[in-house]
């Protein structure tokens, strides 16, 4: 009997265990406190982060620490070495001279950017905004934010389940060298 408990007891310390390294190191779930994302993401969607990403990549939506110190939602535009500029003859954000249609995830009442800009990008930062433009302070306020600040890329909504999707990069971002 004395056996059984002691095995009971080290089975759950060590699920424990592994849950809080796999919450730590790999996994991790995200609240969106903001409409800065819509409508990709929803104020009270919950989201899954892969901790694991690697790099950020143009176009991954990452969690970060942001510029107030609180873990924020953005989504990735430039990265070290690109030059962003808003905007080019039809409106459009363009990285690298290469124009981003982002008709598939900016707020459809929204613009690229209500205000001109042109940066490039230093090595080891990304340049981050949010797909709800007019609703969001990004790096076109703030500038941009330290690779190694970014805790993960966003790769699932899972709450509310009536929205549940697979968080996936734009083809856009695709044609930019």
């Amino acid at each position: 009997m004395l056996g059984g408990i002691r095995e009971t007891v080290f089975l759950t310390l060590a699920g424990v265990v592994i849950a809080l390294l796999v919450n730590a190191f790999v996994i991790g779930s995200f609240w969106i406190p903001s409409e800065s994302m819509e409508d990709t993401l929803l104020v009270g969607d919950r989201v899954i982060v892969n901790k694991l990403n690697g790099d950020a990549e143009r176009g991954d939506i990452v969690v970060f620490k942001g510029w107030n110190g609180l873990d924020t939602i953005k989504r990735v535009i430039a990265v070290g070495g690109d030059t962003v500029e808003c905007c080019d003859a039809k409106k459009r954000i363009t990285v690298n001279g290469v124009p981003i249609e982002e008709k598939g995830y900016l707020h459809p009442d929204d613009y690229p950017s209500g205000e001109s800009f042109k940066e490039k990008v230093p090595q080891g930062r990304l340049w981050v905004m949010g797909d709800h433009r007019s609703a969001s302070s990004d790096s076109r306020d703030h500038g941009t934010i330290a690779e190694s600040d970014v805790i993960g890329r966003a790769v699932v909504i899972y709450w509310p389940f009536t929205r549940m999707t697979v968080l996936s990069r734009p083809e856009t971002f695709d044609r930019v060298r």
